[in-house]
């Protein structure tokens, strides 16, 4: 449990939110009598944390009014980091987790999915790929295979990075079941129990898992929508040695769809070489942009080998594959032994199917096809969230992905809309799965994954029947 007061963590909650502009200048906090019944604590603990937010420049009592965000001065602290907290893991939530094998069934449909839906993937051509692989080399299937991974396949790999301008050699790179076990080897060769990483605020809820998992504890770095995570905030968060690793998704962030700017990863890169602190990337939404143009991950800015530079073809071609890759730079030799250690290696055969397909040059045709749909769905559910939501309801246009954040006015109840909606068979993922301590709550993550067809409109009108619901009663 976090050892810290809950005035001090109730505190840094809103300061972070206040940093990360969720809440803006001049914008109204809820009452003391609201925080108490929302995070169920006593008036006297929430009056000690807004005393102390007052303290620090932050909020303002205004009499027979509230409290404010306060424009700060030049002299005010811009940032204050909340303190490093262990992952929880509200149980409610787990019925979201449960949700996953009907995410494309009758029973559960709508807005949760970020994998694109079976009649977008290549399945066909990959069903004749791998029969064929079969017949050829049957071989495949009683081999245990490198724990690297298969060298056609990497080679592959190393070609793809060629379009963001990367040099990644294929004997350097590690074959993985999907992003997620890339981010889990990585954490594992830097990492011990105890120790503390910095991750975005908000995060993706499989990362948060997954260190609660290891017993690692976090530092939530204030993250924007539309720019990604702030630089300064992480800068004043890495100037001693508590921070043993920085876990970043700088293209498309789930789950905010951020895109970190290229000065900002250059700024990045260099900062944690300077400072000896690895920079373990996921850029498994990097190739879902809408533009004409493939943002550069933070690897293409890498002088040093301190980025492990993670991704897959989990999201774009073959979920059920499991296939991604991990090129862990000055760290291989441990990331290797970890793979060895926990999986020993990936499935050769799929690896040669993938290599296979991107051999045949279908994987771009077939990409250009993929982010014009997901792109025209993106934009049929902004249309829907405009005609339909409460104006004041905040949202960006992300430039890329299949993640839409969703911040309603405090005192919204994004646990209440989910399992309402859930009832209903309509899916989507609720703020406080994107928070180690359970925040966001007056937050939801909408996927534009499924096709906008009629149904698909009908279901985000009625997800904006309960919005209104909930409006009404509060």
């Amino acid at each position: 449990m976090d050892k810290q007061p809950l005035y001090q963590q109730l505190a840094d909650d809103i300061a972070a939110q206040i940093a990360s502009r969720v809440l803006r200048v001049g914008e109204r906090l809820p009452s003391l009598r609201d925080m108490k019944l929302r995070r169920g604590l006593s008036l006297s603990t929430v009056q000690q944390a807004f005393r102390l937010l007052e303290d620090q420049g932050l909020v303002e009592a205004r009499p027979q009014s509230g409290y404010f965000v306060r424009q700060r001065s030049d002299s005010t602290p811009l940032l204050r980091l909340a303190a490093a907290t262990e992952v929880s893991v509200d149980p409610l939530l787990w019925s979201y987790v449960e949700d996953q094998s009907e995410q494309h069934t009758e029973r559960m449909q709508g807005f949760r999915s970020a994998v694109a839906p079976h009649d977008l993937l290549p399945t066909a051509q990959l069903q004749r790929m791998t029969l064929d692989c079969m017949r050829h080399h049957p071989d495949l299937l009683s081999d245990y295979g490198r724990p690297s991974g298969l060298p056609a396949f990497k080679r592959q790999i190393a070609r793809l990075a060629l379009e963001w301008g990367g040099q990644l050699h294929p004997e350097q790179l590690i074959v993985t079941q999907g992003t997620i076990e890339a981010l889990n080897l990585a954490l594992r060769a830097l990492t011990r129990p105890g120790d503390v990483v910095a991750v975005e605020s908000p995060a993706y809820f499989s990362l948060l898992f997954t260190l609660k998992a290891l017993g690692l504890r976090v530092v939530e770095i204030p993250t924007d929508p539309v720019s990604g995570i702030s630089v300064d905030a992480l800068e004043l968060a890495t100037r001693d040695s508590a921070i043993k690793a920085v876990i970043l998704v700088p293209n498309f962030s789930n789950p905010l769809g951020a895109l970190m700017p290229d000065a900002a990863k250059e700024k990045v890169a260099d900062m944690l070489a300077a400072r000896g602190i690895p920079l373990i990337e996921d850029d498994v939404y990097g190739e879902f942009y809408y533009g004409r143009q493939r943002p550069r991950p933070i690897k293409a800015f890498d002088r040093s080998g301190n980025v492990l530079y993670c991704a897959s073809l989990t999201k774009d071609v073959a979920p059920g594959l499991r296939i991604g890759w991990i090129d862990p730079g000055r760290y291989r030799n441990q990331v290797e032994v970890q793979k060895y250690l926990s999986t020993h290696s990936t499935p050769t055969l799929n690896q040669a199917v993938l290599a296979r397909f991107l051999e045949s040059g279908a994987y771009p045709r077939h990409m250009r096809r993929l982010r014009r749909a997901i792109a025209s769905q993106m934009q049929g559910l902004l249309q829907g969230l405009a005609q339909h939501f409460p104006a004041d309801v905040q949202y960006t246009a992300p430039q890329g992905g299949f993640a839409l954040w969703l911040v309603f006015p405090q005192g919204f109840d994004s646990l209440v809309l989910h399992q309402q909606a859930r009832q209903e068979g309509i899916g989507l993922a609720p703020g406080p799965l994107f928070s180690p301590r359970g925040g966001y709550r007056h937050c939801v993550r909408l996927s534009c994954a499924a096709a906008w067809t009629p149904e698909q409109q009908d279901r985000l009108l009625r997800l904006s029947q309960l919005v209104w619901q909930q409006y009404r009663s509060g």
